[in-house]
């Protein structure tokens, strides 16, 4: 973490930091004075998202894995002294048949998507009750109620945390805890290439990661964040 540190600056913690969406709310988050815990399997890509962000603390975590994210959410109160905001941006979405999606796979998906955002969640949430604040965005996805063919587990998991998002939300109302789920439709990310190519889905038609960022942004500070529990699908103008 760089010198000069604000303690009086709120503090966020965003999965999926490294790459894509996560690391656009990283980045607009650290542009805005917050303190920002950056969650990733790939240390190698928070250090560089580090080098942006004036009060960072990288940690590289599996965030599929329950144990990896209660010492992730331990070591960021032990560094920051709190949590203000959370942003779940990690996640998978491989294309397979239904024949194609082995058990493992399937368990994979959905851990990676839904399980994540629970894990997460709770763990956090003690912290966001004793504050008696706090604002959690999750990163959905159009895909939760259009899937293109194979999105089997994606979008399944997907739907789970539209539903997850709008149970915590009516939880967390009597504690100032607000969720928002924030779905947009197809982003120019390197998860997105994998499967979609340019010529079969023109970057005209597609989000920019820093265009998803400012909605989130919006739900946790802005003029959106009288949208707890609802689902904000979100794609790109014509």
């Amino acid at each position: 973490m760089a010198s000069g540190v604000n303690v009086d600056a709120p503090v966020a913690i965003v999965t999926g930091a490294g790459k894509g969406i996560g690391r656009a709310c990283a980045q607009l988050l650290g542009s805005r004075g917050y303190r920002v815990a950056l969650l990733a399997r790939t240390k190698q890509d928070l250090d560089e998202v580090a080098r942006g962000i004036p009060q960072s603390l990288v940690i590289a975590a599996d965030v599929s894995k329950h144990a990896q994210v209660e010492r992730a959410v331990n070591s960021t109160m032990e560094q920051f002294g709190r949590v203000d905001a959370l942003v779940n941006a990690a996640g998978v979405a491989p294309i397979l048949t239904i024949e194609q999606t082995t058990i493992e796979t399937w368990h994979e998906v959905i851990d990676a998507n839904l399980s994540s955002t629970f894990y997460t969640c709770r763990a956090v949430w003690p912290y966001m009750k004793k504050q008696n604040r706090g604002a959690i965005v999750n990163i959905s996805s159009a895909a939760a109620r259009d899937p293109f063919a194979g999105f089997t587990a994606y979008g399944a998991a997907k739907a789970g945390v539209n539903l997850l998002g709008l149970s915590l939300a009516r939880e967390g109302a009597p504690h100032n805890i607000r969720v928002h789920t924030v779905a947009p439709a197809a982003v120019e990310t390197e998860m997105f290439r994998k499967i979609a190519s340019k010529e079969q889905y023109p970057t005209e038609k597609t989000l920019s990661p820093e265009e998803v960022a400012k909605t989130v942004f919006a739900c946790i500070a802005g003029d959106l964040q009288h949208t707890s529990g609802e689902v904000i699908w979100i794609h790109k103008q014509p």
